[in-house]
C-alpha cells in the first residue's frame, strides 16, 4: 500500500516566529498528526558550526533519524538534515530539511523492514519533490549500510557494550515511561544508528519494535524517544537533567553491565562476531531476557563466558535437561569443565552440581564424568560444603581412578590434620568425598569424630536459630551413606553428653540424628526423650527424671554418668529442691553420686533450702517446716556420703544444718553458740536463709526452759549483736508470750534469765530490759493473783530470796504505775 510522506523545511526569511513548515503532505495524515509531528521533525545545529560550511564541514554535520509512535497508534520514520541555505533559515548559510514516511497503525515498512534499516536509504531527500510526491517510499532489498561492519563497531566499543545492551534492553520493555531516554553520546551520529542496529540484532524484534529513537538532538531531556543520541558538548546537560548517559566518545569506563549477566554475555557474544547466536537462542525455552539460553549457546560455540554467564548456563541446562541435543550437552559439559578456567564461583559450583544431577543417567558417563571430577575437586580443594556431590557408580572407570590417586593424598592429610579447627561442613564434605573416591580413611576416623562430635555441638548452638542448622542436610546424608562413621560419631556424641546433656538435647530437636538401631547410646536416647517428657507431665520434674532415667535402658548402679545426664537434662543449671534430692539420693548409691558428680547437686538443694516456715518459739508460728527438718536431715546424709568431696564453705554450710538438726532434736556439743558464729564464718558468703534456720534454731533452744545454763552464759557474753538480735525477735514471738501468760514457771525462767547479766557487754542489758518491760510485763498483768504468786515462789526457789524480792519490787512498781493511772483517771473525770 502506498505510505504518506511529509516534507517539512526550517522557517523562509520573513517567517518570524516559526521554526519552520511544512511543504508538503501526503493523503491521510490529518492537521492534528501535523502538530503532533511538527516537534519532532525540527532541527538545531551543533554549536560553531560556520557561517558559510564547505560541502565537506555540511556533509560532518549531525542528522537526525528519528522513529516515533503517534497517538493514534500509529509511526513516523523521519530524517532531519542541515542543507545549504539561499537565504535566511537556522543558520547563516545553513537550513534543514526533513523527510518523513507516515505508517498507519499495523502497516509495516516495505519489505517488512525495521524502523532503524532506513537508515541511509537512498530515498530519502534533502529538498521537497516537485509536482506530486514520488509513491511509495521504497528500501533497497538485502542488508543496508547500518547493518554493514557492526562486528567491527562492536569490538571497538568493547568496553561501553555490557552496559548499554543492559540499558537498550530495559528500554525496549512494554512499561518503559518514554520521558527517561537512555542517552548514546557519540562524535558521529551513525554511531548512534549503529547501536540501534546492534540493539535490533540483538533484542527480540517485538522488543526493538518498541524502542523508539532519534539519532541526534540537543536537548534529550525534553524528548519523548527512548533512546536519543548527542554530542559530547551536550552529554553534561543530559547529565543533570538526571538522564542515564553513556558517553562513548570518551575514555572506556572500568566496567560496565557487569550486574547483568544477560547483557554481558551478549556483549561477549558481539566481541566475538557472532551475531548469528542471538536467533540460535531464541529458539531455546525460555524468557526472553534470560541469560541462559544464550550463555549456553555462546558455550556450545566456543566462546569464553565469565562466572555469571557459566552459572546462567549450568542452571538452564540444569532445569531443562531435554532441551540440548547430545552433541550440544557435550560441548556445554566440556566448556563448564576446561582447565583453564580459575575464577569458578561458590554459586557456578552449586549450579555445576546441579547439572550433574540432571544428566546423570540420562547421558553416557563419558559425558558426565568430567563434570563430577570437577565437583569433587572443588569440594577438596576449593572448601565448597554445599556442593551436591554425584553418586559412587559416577567414578567407576578409569576417571575415578585418575582423580582418587589425585585427591586421596590431600583428603587424608587434612582429615588427621589435629592443629586446624576445621568447620563440620567441611569436614562432612570430605569424609564424603573420601567414601566416594574409595579413599580408606579408617585409621584417621576415631580422632575425626572426635573433634567433629563437640563441634556440631559448637556450631549449632552458634547459629542461635531453632531451626536445623545449615550443615545438618550433609550429616545426615554422611551418616546415612557411612555406617562406620555413624557408628562413631554417635558414640562419641554418646560420651560427651553427660558433660553439657542440655546442649545435646537442644540439637537433637534441631537435628533428627538416626540412633534407633542396636546401639546402646543410653545419654542421647535420655537427651531425646526429655522434650517429650517434659511436654507431657509439665512441672512434675521428679516424674520427668524418673521416665528420662527409664529411656537410658541402664541402671544408675551398673551406668552412674546417666545419673549426671539425668540431673543436667531435668534441673539444667538449677539446683533441685530437698525432696527432689532426697529421691535423687536414694535413687543411687553414695559411690554412683560420687562418680557422676552429682553429690554437688544435692549439696546446692540442702544449702538452698529456703528458710523455716514455722518454729516453735522462733519469729514465725507453728512447728518447723518438713522442708526445714528434710534439709537438716540431707545434710546429715550428705556429711556422712561424701566426706571426702565436700570441703570447704560447703562443708561449712552442711555443718550448720546438722547443728539445727542437734538443736532441735538432740544434744549437740557445748558452745552451740561460737560454734554457729565459727560455721557462719566459714561458709561465707552463707545462704541468707541457711543463716536465719541457723540463727532461729539457736535462740529457739536459748528460750527453752531446759538450756544449759552455760550454754546461756555463753550467748549472753559473746556480745553477738546479730544472734541477740535474733534472741530478740523470738522472744516477742506470740508463741513466747502465751507461753508467759500460761506458764508460771517459764514466767519465772524468763524473768531470772532477763535480769542476770546487767553487765554483759552493751547489746544484751538493752535488749534484756525491753524484753523485761515490753514482753513478760504484759504477760504478768494478764495472770491471776495465784499465777503471780507462783511465779515470785518459783522466782524463790530457783534463785534466792534476793531474787524474789528483785521480782515483788519490779512487779509493785508495776501494780503502782497500773493504780497512779487509775487514780489520775478518776481526778480528770471528777
Amino acid at each position: 500500500m502506498s505510505l504518506a510522506q511529509v516534507h517539512y523545511t526550517s522557517a523562509a526569511p520573513g517567517d518570524a516566529g516559526t521554526a519552520g513548515r511544512f511543504t508538503a503532505v501526503g493523503p491521510g495524515v490529518s492537521g492534528a498528526l501535523l502538530a503532533e509531528i511538527e516537534p519532532l521533525l525540527r532541527y538545531e545545529l551543533p554549536e560553531g558550526v560556520a557561517d558559510r560550511p564547505s560541502d565537506g564541514e555540511l556533509r560532518s554535520l549531525p542528522q537526525a533519524f528519528t522513529y516515533a509512535v503517534l497517538s493514534d497508534g500509529s509511526r513516523l520514520v523521519s530524517r532531519s538534515a542541515p542543507v545549504r541555505a539561499t537565504g535566511g533559515g537556522v543558520g547563516p548559510g545553513v537550513r534543514f530539511h526533513a523527510h518523513a514516511v507516515h505508517l498507519p497503525p499495523g502497516v509495516p515498512l516495505p519489505g517488512d523492514r525495521l524502523p532503524v534499516e532506513a537508515w541511509r536509504s537512498p530515498h530519502w531527500v534533502a529538498v521537497t519533490p516537485g509536482g506530486a510526491i514520488p509513491d511509495p517510499l521504497t528500501l533497497p532489498p538485502g542488508p543496508t549500510a547500518v547493518s554493514e561492519g557492526l562486528d567491527d563497531f562492536a569490538v571497538s566499543r568493547g568496553p561501553w557494550l555490557a552496559a548499554v545492551l543492559a540499558d537498550l534492553r530495559r528500554a525496549s520493555e512494554p512499561t518503559e515511561s518514554g520521558g527517561r531516554p537512555v542517552v548514546l553520546v557519540e562524535r558521529q551520529c551513525a554511531d548512534v544508528a549503529r547501536w540501534l542496529g546492534l540493539a535490533s540484532v540483538t533484542l527480540p524484534r517485538e522488543s526493538t519494535e518498541r524502542l523508539t529513537f532519534t539519532t541526534y538532538t540537543r536537548r534529550p531531556g525534553s524528548s519523548a524517544a527512548r533512546v536519543v543520541g548527542v554530542m559530547p558538548e551536550d552529554a553534561e546537560a543530559a547529565r543533570a537533567a538526571g538522564l542515564r548517559v553513556h558517553v562513548c566518545a570518551e575514555q572506556p569506563p572500568s566496567g560496565g553491565g557487569a550486574d547483568d549477566t544477560w547483557a554481558a554475555t551478549a556483549a561477549r557474544v558481539w566481541r566475538s562476531r557472532s551475531p548469528e547466536l542471538f536467533r540460535e537462542a531464541r529458539e531455546l525455552p525460555g524468557e526472553p531476557f534470560a541469560a541462559g539460553p544464550l550463555a549456553v549457546t555462546a558455550l556450545c560455540a566456543g566462546i569464553a563466558l565469565g562466572p555469571d554467564g557459566r552459572t546462567a548456563a549450568a542452571g538452564w541446562a540444569a532445569d531443562r535437561p531435554y532441551a540440548l541435543d547430545a552433541k550440544r550437552t557435550g560441548q556445554l559439559v566440556e566448556a563448564l569443565t576446561s582447565p583453564g578456567i580459575d575464577d569458578r564461583t561458590g554459586p557456578e559450583f552449586d549450579a555445576a552440581g546441579r547439572l550433574f544431577g540432571a544428566l546423570e543417567g540420562r547421558c553416557p558417563a563419558a559425558v558426565t564424568a568430567p563434570l563430577a571430577a570437577m565437583l569433587v575437586t572443588e569440594a577438596v580443594r576449593g572448601g565448597n560444603g554445599s556442593l551436591e556431590l554425584p553418586r559412587r557408580d559416577a567414578f567407576v572407570g578409569p576417571e575415578g581412578a585418575a582423580v582418587a590417586e589425585r585427591l586421596a593424598p590431600e583428603i587424608l592429610t587434612e582429615l588427621s590434620d589435629t592443629a586446624v579447627s576445621r568447620a563440620v561442613a567441611r569436614t562432612v564434605q570430605l569424609l564424603r568425598v573420601a567414601r566416594l573416591l574409595g579413599v580408606d580413611g579408617t585409621d584417621a576416623l576415631p580422632g575425626v569424630v572426635d573433634r567433629l562430635a563437640p563441634a556440631l555441638l559448637a556450631e549449632a548452638a552458634a547459629e542461635g536459630a531453632t531451626d536445623a542448622p545449615d550443615f545438618a542436610p550433609a550429616l545426615l546424608e554422611l551418616l546415612d551413606e557411612q555406617f562406620e562413621v555413624r557408628t562413631a560419631l554417635l558414640g562419641a556424641l554418646d560420651r560427651i553428653a553427660p558433660q553439657d546433656p542440655r546442649a545435646v538435647a537442644r540439637f537433637l530437636e534441631r537435628v533428627a540424628l538416626p540412633f534407633t538401631g542396636t546401639q546402646a547410646l543410653p545419654h542421647l536416647r535420655m537427651c531425646a526423650e526429655v522434650p517429650g517428657a517434659m511436654a507431657t507431665l509439665g512441672g512434675d520434674r521428679a516424674a520427668v527424671w524418673h521416665r528420662v532415667l527409664r529411656a537410658a535402658g541402664l541402671s544408675p548402679f551398673a551406668e552412674p554418668l546417666v545419673l549426671r545426664t539425668a540431673v543436667g537434662l531435668v534441673w539444667e543449671d538449677r539446683a533441685p529442691t530437698v525432696e527432689e534430692a532426697r529421691l535423687l539420693l536414694d535413687a543411687a548409691t553414695s559411690d554412683s553420686h560420687r562418680v557422676a558428680g552429682t553429690w554437688a547437686r544435692l549439696v546446692d538443694a540442702a544449702l538452698g533450702a529456703p528458710a523455716a516456715e514455722a518454729s516453735a518459739t522462733g519469729t514465725p508460728a507453728g512447728p518447723p517446716s518438713a522442708s526445714t527438718d528434710e534439709a537438716a536431715a540431707l545434710a546429715h546424709d550428705l556429711l556422712r556420703g561424701f566426706p571426702g568431696e565436700i570441703g570447704g564453705r560447703e562443708r561449712a554450710g552442711l555443718l550448720l544444718l546438722d547443728l539445727v538438726r542437734e538443736l532441735r532434736t538432740g544434744a549437740p556439743d557445748p558452745g552451740w553458740a561460737e560454734t554457729v558464729r565459727t560455721l557462719c564464718a566459714q561458709a561465707d558468703p552463707v545462704e541468707p536463709a541457711l543463716r536465719e534456720r541457723a540463727h532461729t534454731a539457736l535462740v529457739e533452744r536459748l528460750l527453752a526452759p531446759d538450756r544449759p545454763g552455760a550454754e546461756l552464759y555463753d550467748f549472753v557474753h559473746g556480745d553477738d549483736a546479730e544472734l541477740i538480735a535474733a534472741y530478740d525477735r523470738a522472744a516477742r514471738s506470740e508463741t513466747v508470750r502465751t507461753r508467759l501468760r500460761t506458764q508460771p514457771a517459764y514466767a519465772a525462767d524468763c524473768f531470772t534469765v532477763w535480769t542476770a547479766h546487767p553487765h554483759a557487754g552493751r547489746t544484751w542489758p538493752p535488749v534484756a530490759t525491753a524484753l523485761l518491760d515490753e514482753v513478760l510485763r504484759p504477760a504478768v498483768r494478764a495472770m491471776s493473783a495465784e499465777d503471780v504468786a507462783e511465779v515470785e515462789a518459783t522466782v524463790g526457789r530457783t534463785g534466792s530470796s534476793g531474787r524474789a524480792d528483785a521480782f515483788r519490787t519490779w512487779n509493785r512498781s508495776s501494780t503502782l504505775g497500773r493504780l497512779g493511772r487509775r487514780i489520775a483517771g478518776r481526778v480528770r473525770r471528777g
